[in-house]
């Protein structure tokens, strides 16, 4: 185990004389993206909030939520197909324009009273698909803006780790002042998004639109099965999907405010976010030459999360909230290390595409994890699936570091797109 994390922190210098990360084009696009994972963050609170308040059912608010992920999830794989047929940045501005127009719309229907509920599943299923036409272009820009995609990549998890503390506590601030502002204010950030990526100054983007749609998504998903790293980490990710990221929230959420109080998982997702802020900052500055392999390493304290929530009942609170932090911190490590190793091992005419297929096959089990959390939960108990979720994430950490493709593969310079 010595040598592996040896080999796996094993660093790989950046160029010296590397050009400056804050251009004006990176310094653009890091702001449109941390108005939009704010107002990704906010949403979820906003509407739960609203729909309870309004009298809705927990039942309601699950279909509303569970309509923008099945969108999302259903439709991703096209929004990578459109990205490389057309160019990320305008399909990107076109979904930030349709959310914030939706989202804008909700806040005019809880002023005006008590919307129907068809009405919010379908305006979160349009969001969902617009999500999906803007989620596969955000992998795809880095590489224009930014030349070192490392330094780049940590910058940009440390702003969505802070979007992951700010955003729900915005949104539930301003929901207990009134609904109709946290909407508007959520809208606002799509649009803030929105007007930073129209103001971006890109290259020329050259495609090769001789093949149908149908044609690009096969090539799309023979590009993804090719790469044995790739989907190796996917059928980690599954895993991770259905035991863990699925039934942790809910469990979590009952196990810590069941006996802290109902403020205290609010304060805890804070502190996972205030670790994905550690993690980001420390990979920017860390750069292994093994990138899969030291994110690897680092996912053995992602167990840490599911592990104290199972234990909320027989530890402090500041215990529940550092094993969060630390969670968050190894989490953000290899959020940085996956997204760069994509960024630069994959073609860049193809990358929208390969990312598409990525975020599919990372979320698609989630549902279902979801799903099964509560009748699993009352035959085996809260507590005890949440300690079977640690125990699972950490024979993820153990595959992921046991998998020859995925520990083996060394830092590459990026792709050059293939014209």
């Amino acid at each position: 185990m010595t040598e592996t994390v040896r080999a796996a922190y094993a660093t790989s210098e950046p160029p010296p004389h590397a050009p400056p990360l804050w251009t004006r084009n990176f310094t653009l696009y890091f702001t449109a993206r941390i108005a939009s994972l704010l107002g990704d963050a906010m949403l979820p609170v906003a509407l739960s909030v609203a729909m309870l308040a309004l009298g809705y059912g927990v039942s309601a608010v699950g279909y509303a939520l569970g309509a923008w992920m099945g969108a999302f999830a259903l439709f991703v794989v096209f929004g990578g197909v459109l990205a490389d047929r057309i160019h990320p940045r305008p399909l990107m501005i076109g979904a930030d324009a349709v959310r914030c127009a939706l989202i804008g719309a909700m806040a005019l229907a809880f002023a005006s009273g008590r919307p129907g509920l068809w009405f919010l599943i379908g305006a979160t299923a349009l969001g969902g698909l617009a999500t999906a036409m803007f989620q596969p272009g955000v992998n795809g820009l880095v590489p224009q803006v930014a030349v070192d995609a490392q330094q780049a990549n940590g910058v940009l998890r440390v702003a969505q780790g802070i979007s992951t503390m700010a955003g729900p506590a915005l949104a539930g601030l301003l929901a207990a002042f009134s609904p109709v502002w946290a909407f508007a204010v959520t809208a606002g950030t799509f649009g803030a998004s929105g007007l930073c990526l129209l103001a971006l100054r890109l290259g020329a983007f050259t495609v090769d639109r001789s093949a149908s749609t149908l044609e690009n998504l096969r090539e799309g998903w023979q590009e993804f099965r090719s790469r044995s790293w790739l989907w190796a980490v996917i059928l980690i990710w599954w895993v991770l999907g259905v035991f863990v990221w699925g039934p942790v929230t809910p469990l979590g959420a009952a196990s810590i405010t069941g006996e802290h109080g109902s403020a205290a998982f609010g304060y805890a997702e804070g502190a996972f976010g205030a670790g994905c802020v550690l993690g980001g900052l420390v990979a920017i500055r860390m750069r292994p030459a093994r990138p899969l392999l030291g994110g690897a390493v680092a996912m053995f304290l992602f167990p840490l999360m599911p592990l104290t929530a199972g234990l909320a009942p027989d530890i402090s609170l500041p215990t529940v909230f550092l094993g969060y932090a630390l969670s968050g911190a190894g989490w953000a490590f290899w959020g940085v290390q996956w997204a760069t190793t994509v960024q630069t091992q994959v073609p860049g005419d193809k990358l929208n595409r390969i990312s598409a297929y990525e975020i599919a096959g990372s979320i698609l089990a989630v549902p279902l994890g979801q799903v099964v959390s509560g009748p699993a939960s009352s035959v085996l108990g809260v507590h005890e699936l949440l300690l079977l979720a640690a125990l699972m994430s950490t024979a993820c950490a153990v595959a992921l570091v046991a998998t020859r493709p995925i520990r083996g593969l060394r830092r590459a310079a990026p792709v050059p797109e293939t014209v």
